[in-house]
C-alpha cells in the first residue's frame, strides 16, 4: 500500500464506529486502533464486557484504554456456556479440550469418531452464523443508540465472530455509512471451515448478501485476498497482523537448557507437532542430542492423543503439556527460549495464510523453527526476509535445523537470534495502523 496521507490535525478528528468481540479480536483490533487518533481518527468499539484483569490477560496495549472509547454491551455467553457449566461439575477441565476429554472419558478409541461427529453436527445447526450469535442483539443495540446521538464517519466490523459484519451490515442499511469489513479469517473459504460441508451452500449465500454491503474488505495476506476477489466484487485489500510494541524483548536472560517453545492452540488434522517429536527422538537416540539438555514446553490446550505420542518416541521426560498461564507469562516464556516453534499449516489448500503467533513471536527476538507445511508457504518468504528463524517442511529438515541449532548452544551457551529488524519493526501495530487509516480515508463521508 502507499503511504498514509497527511492528516492536518487541527481540524476535527473522523470517527470510527468498531463492532469487534475484543476477545476473538485481539491482538490485531486494539494494536491497530490505538495508534488510530495519531492519523486524525476518533475510533469508539463496541465490544463484550472487558473487566480490568482482562487488559493485562488480554495483553492490550498502553495506550488503549485512553486512546480508544470503549462501550461494554450486555453479554450472555456463547453457545457452549451451558454445556461447559454442566460439564465442569463432573470432572471436566477448563484447561483442556473438551472433546479430548470425552473421548479420554468414553474409554473406548472407537467412540472418537461418534464425539467428533455429535460435536460437528450440534455447532453445524446451533452455532449459525456462529458461536457467539447471542451477542448481536446487544452489538446492535448499543451501536444504534450511540449512532442516534452522535455522528460517525465509517464503521469497521472484524471478524471472527462474523456476526460482527452481520450487525455492520444492518447498521449500513440503517445509517447508510460507509463501511469496512475485516476479516481475520475468511468466512466460508475459510481453510479449516469446521461445519458440513452442506451447510457452506447456505452460509455462503448468507456471507454474499452480508458483505455486498461493505464498501471495502480487508484481510491479512495477498492470498488470502486473491480468495476474496473471486468471491466478493468490491476493493480488497491486505494489511498484515503484526505485534504490539510494549511486547518487544529487551533481552532476558536465556534458560539454561536447549528449551524449544510452543505456545498456543494445536489445530488436530491441521497442524503435525509430531513431526518435530519423532526428530528430536532420532536425535538422541543416535547421540547428536543429549536428552539431559532438551526440554521441549507446550503451552496451551493439552492433548490426550499428543501425550501418547510424545510416550511412543520416549521424550516423556523432556517434552512437557503446561495447559493454560497467563499471557504476560507466555511472553516471557518465549523471550527465554532457546528457540520457538511454530507448527505450519499442512493443508496445501492453505499456504497463504499468517498465524498471528507468528508475529507474537518476531517481538520475542528468539530464533523461530518453522515446521511442516509446503515450500510456498507464505511463512517460509516471511522468515526468510526477517531472518528470523527456519523453515522446516520435512522431517530431515527439521533434524537439519536442530543439529545445527544444538551445536550452537553446546559451544555458546545460548542460540543466537540473527533477525533483521529493519524487515521485523514493518510489522510493528503503530507502522500497519498507518496502513489501516489510508483505507479509512479513502472511504470516509
Amino acid at each position: 500500500m502507499g503511504k498514509i496521507r497527511e492528516y492536518n490535525k487541527s481540524k476535527i478528528m473522523k470517527k470510527a464506529l468498531i463492532i469487534a468481540n475484543i476477545f476473538h479480536a485481539s491482538p490485531r483490533i486494539p494494536g491497530l486502533v490505538s495508534y488510530f487518533s495519531d492519523a486524525g481518527w476518533q475510533p469508539t468499539l463496541i465490544t463484550i464486557p472487558l473487566k480490568s484483569g482482562n487488559q493485562k490477560k488480554l495483553l492490550l496495549p498502553d495506550e488503549f484504554r485512553k486512546k480508544v472509547r470503549i462501550i461494554e454491551t450486555e453479554y450472555y455467553g456463547d453457545i457452549f456456556i451451558n454445556l461447559r457449566a454442566a460439564l465442569k461439575k463432573i470432572g471436566f477441565s477448563s484447561q483442556k479440550s473438551i472433546l479430548d476429554q470425552a473421548k479420554a472419558k468414553s474409554g473406548l478409541k472407537s467412540k472418537s469418531f461418534l464425539i467428533d461427529f455429535i460435536f460437528k453436527a450440534y455447532t453445524t445447526f446451533f452455532a449459525y452464523p456462529d458461536e457467539e450469535k447471542k451477542w448481536m442483539k446487544p452489538a446492535f443495540k448499543a451501536a444504534r443508540d450511540l449512532l442516534n446521538k452522535e455522528k460517525f464517519d465509517i464503521i469497521i466490523s472484524s471478524s471472527s465472530p462474523v456476526s460482527a459484519h452481520i450487525v455492520a451490515k444492518k447498521l449500513k442499511e440503517k445509517y447508510k455509512l460507509p463501511w469496512i469489513a475485516d476479516l481475520r479469517d475468511l468466512w466460508t473459504q475459510n481453510h479449516s471451515y469446521p461445519y458440513f460441508k452442506a451447510r457452506k451452500i447456505f452460509e455462503k449465500n448468507l456471507e454474499l448478501k452480508t458483505l455486498n454491503f461493505a464498501d471495502a474488505l480487508i484481510t491479512v495476506s495477498q492470498p488470502l485476498a486473491e480468495n476474496l476477489k473471486r468471491l466478493h466484487r468490491k476493493p480488497i485489500f491486505w494489511i498484515t497482523n503484526g505485534f504490539e510494541p510494549n511486547i518487544l524483548n529487551n533481552g532476558e536472560e536465556l534458560t539454561k537448557k536447549f528449551t524449544i517453545t510452543y505456545t498456543g492452540q494445536i489445530y488436530d488434522g491441521n497442524q503435525d507437532p509430531v513431526k518435530v517429536i519423532e526428530a528430536l527422538s532420532e536425535l538422541v537416540s543416535k547421540g547428536v542430542i543429549n536428552k539431559d539438555d532438551l526440554e521441549v514446553n507446550f503451552y496451551g490446550l493439552e492433548k490426550n492423543w499428543f501425550k501418547d505420542k510424545v510416550e511412543y518416541y520416549g521424550l516423556t521426560d523432556c517434552v512437557n503439556q503446561n495447559g493454560f498461564i497467563p499471557r504476560q507469562e507466555i511472553i516471557h516464556k518465549q523471550r527465554q527460549s532457546q528457540i520457538l516453534l511454530k507448527l505450519n499449516w499442512e493443508n496445501p489448500s492453505h499456504t497463504g495464510g499468517y498465524t498471528g503467533k507468528i508475529f507474537e513471536y518476531l517481538a520475542a527476538r528468539r530464533p523461530i523453527l518453522a515446521t511442516g507445511g509446503f515450500e510456498k508457504d507464505i511463512t517460509k518468504e516471511l522468515l526468510e526476509t526477517t531472518k528470523a528463524g527456519i523453515f522446516c517442511p520435512e522431517i530431515k529438515d527439521i533434524k537439519k535445523a536442530l543439529n545445527e541449532f544444538y551445536l550452537e548452544y553446546k559451544n555458546n551457551g545460548q542460540v543466537a537470534y540473527k533477525g533483521d529488524w529493519n524487515e521485523i519493526n514493518k510489522f510493528n501495530y503503530k507502522n500497519l495502523s498507518k496502513q489501516f487509516v489510508e483505507v479509512l480515508n479513502n472511504y470516509a463521508k
